[in-house]
């Protein structure tokens, strides 16, 4: 048995996506051509590299530990399982070998070479049907409070709640999109959105992800993003109203502006482009990035930010041939972008470590917030507002991190509130509660975790069967949702909170 570059090549994507890495599976993929591959990605079972890898370090352990008859090389010997660096510096075991036997007859405890054992920490993770035991203060959510939704083919990578019907939407690598109706009983029948996908450079089997999606504010339209480049449109009843195929790449985030006549898109061919919703014409393409855009949010109906993997910030207005604001300041590339409900701050985080604000009325950050200690993947601002439960509440900002764990910031001196530490993998996605009492957290760790906002306890949990790419709070705070790697989304009503 042996394996082509592209089988590898196509491993290491889903790997990289498996793993919450969406913007360094999109470059992957382009520079590795996997468009190009006739792998039916359909069939490969969620963890294949790292099962391969395991085998083949189980392989290694055994061609190093017996005798050509099969015997065992040493009986007596009690050394750790060979890990992934023995496999590949299987020298490493002759020497271990060696200082056990050195000590034995030395009559010391057998100290050998200490080396990390390689492991795949999801697999004993319990079921949808479990419950994930944290602590005993927590109020864990049983199965007749969570919904899970099966029939995606491939991982479901983003959701996006209707504003005005019970409806959620959910985006997939298997080249659609659903539509979920949500009642008090379950869910009833999904509509298929399917994606019919271009033909890259006339090669057949493009990558069919669905990447982005959201529904304008009064819930009438549906935006999807894909990364065939192509954004689309549709209504709540599935039809497809409109395809917009002005990008030359995968679509990484697409918003609609809260009054709902523009659109507008963010992508790996470095630019923004903003449609008119009334004729679906472009309004105004923005190419200022001078490497791909990674998050677009609109700061109100005209103006918006964008970031990227250059390391900059760029707000622009439409009407306006050029940035009216450049932010300066990241390290490294900038994961994300998020707009105050009031629109005068900006936040942003990025693989430098670091979350900063920034106001259009000055040139430099106002807050540089430190404490995470790995790339910080996405940040969330708490609601504030007469329609909040604490009107006069101060305005916080939440951040998620590949260190396993989430921030709360409060903006008057910029400094870190509460740490939230329960999560045993990064963290990649986060939403509030529109009352602001609570915040949900995604990891890939499968738990939903769902935090008091106030106090920072652990208040409710759910353990799925796959890793969590994103979570969404619905507009009327009774139920969250989520989406996981293992194909399914899950929905739970929180109303007992």
């Amino acid at each position: 048995m042996s394996m082509s570059s592209d089988e590898v090549n196509f491993l290491v994507y889903r790997y990289l996506q498996e793993s919450g890495f969406q913007h360094s599976a999109f470059t992957f993929g382009v520079e590795s051509h996997v468009d190009q591959s006739n792998i039916n990605g359909s069939i490969v079972p969620p963890g294949a590299l790292v099962s391969i890898v395991q085998k083949g370090v189980q392989y290694v352990e055994a061609e190093v530990t017996l005798n050509e008859d099969g015997t065992i090389l040493d009986e007596n010997s009690d050394l750790d399982h060979v890990s992934l660096i023995d496999a590949v510096l299987p020298d490493i075991v002759t020497t271990r070998h060696t200082l056990l036997q050195q000590n034995r007859s030395l009559n010391k405890p057998d100290i050998g070479i200490k080396l990390e054992d390689s492991h795949y920490p999801h697999a004993n993770s319990v079921g949808h049907s479990e419950i994930m035991d944290i602590d005993g203060t927590v109020n864990d959510v049983g199965n007749n409070k969570a919904f899970v939704l099966k029939g995606h083919d491939s991982e479901v990578f983003v959701c996006s709640w209707n504003p005005s019907q019970d409806i959620l939407a959910s985006g997939s690598g298997d080249g659609t999109a659903r539509l979920w109706p949500i009642n008090e009983t379950g869910v009833g029948t999904a509509l298929i959105l399917r994606h019919q996908f271009k033909d890259l450079e006339n090669h057949k089997n493009a990558p069919k992800d669905v990447t982005s999606l959201e529904w304008n504010n009064d819930g009438t339209l549906l935006a999807t993003g894909s990364y065939d480049g192509q954004a689309r449109i549709w209504s709540p009843e599935g039809e497809l109203i409109k395809t917009l195929s002005d990008y030359k790449g995968p679509i990484f985030s697409i918003k609609w502006n809260k009054k709902g006549n523009y659109l507008l898109s963010a992508g790996v061919d470095k630019s923004n482009i903003v449609w008119d919703s009334n004729t679906w014409e472009v309004k105004q393409q923005f190419a200022f990035h001078q490497a791909p855009t990674l998050d677009v949010d609109w700061q109100n109906n005209t103006s918006f930010a964008s970031c990227s993997t250059d390391k900059i910030i760029h707000v622009c207005k439409l009407g306006v041939d050029k940035p009216v604001k450049s932010f300066e300041g990241h390290t490294s590339e900038v994961n994300a972008i998020k707009w105050d409900p009031s629109g005068s701050l900006l936040a942003s985080c990025s693989d430098d470590l670091s979350a900063k604000i920034w106001s259009t009325k000055q040139d430099t950050w106002m807050f540089d917030l430190q404490g995470h200690k790995k790339e910080i993947y996405t940040v969330a601002w708490s609601p504030t507002g007469p329609t909040t439960a604490c009107p006069n509440a101060p305005l916080l900002l939440a951040s998620a991190s590949y260190d396993t764990t989430v921030k709360l910031w409060e903006l008057e001196r910029g400094s870190c509130l509460l740490s939230l530490s329960k999560h045993q993998e990064p963290v990649y996605s986060l939403s509030f509660s529109p009352d602001g009492r609570y915040l949900a957290s995604g990891s890939f760790d499968r738990a939903i975790n769902v935090w008091s906002t106030q106090t920072g306890t652990l208040v409710h949990s759910f353990h799925g069967n796959g890793g969590i790419f994103e979570v969404q709070w619905s507009p009327r705070g009774d139920k969250v949702a989520a989406c996981f790697s293992d194909n399914t989304l899950c929905v739970l009503d929180v109303r007992s909170l």
